[in-house]
């Protein structure tokens, strides 16, 4: 069974969240992205800056986690980005199922008609 985690990023604008969104699923690197907008606050160069930002949230499997992570340190803007893993500790048979198959992965039997 392919184990899925949600990896967190942020750009700075919602046309680079949509690049980095539509080029890691083009890639079967991720079965989802989701975009947030938010504002975080956080000590940058000696200073407080308090930012509008756009939150990725990355659905995709443990095993991809290594290449989304090499992606996304290649193609972002930032100095360093915000590339962070969280494992899903349980979730929906069918979900699971289909992040596995989107991103290229063994998939688990989940019932009639799969």
């Amino acid at each position: 069974m392919t184990e899925a985690c949600v990896i967190l990023t942020t750009t700075e604008s919602e046309d680079e969240a949509r690049r980095i969104a539509r080029a890691l699923v083009e890639a079967r690197l991720a079965a989802c992205v989701q975009r947030l907008t938010i504002g975080s606050v956080y000590e940058w160069s000696g200073a407080v800056e308090d930012t509008p930002e756009i939150l990725l949230l990355i659905k995709t499997s443990v095993d991809r986690y290594p290449e989304v992570e090499s992606w996304i340190l290649e193609n972002h803007s930032y100095q360093v980005p915000e590339v962070l893993m969280i494992r899903a500790a349980g979730g929906s048979s069918a979900y699971l199922d289909w992040v596995a198959r989107a991103t290229g992965g063994p998939t688990i039997e989940t019932g009639p008609g799969r």
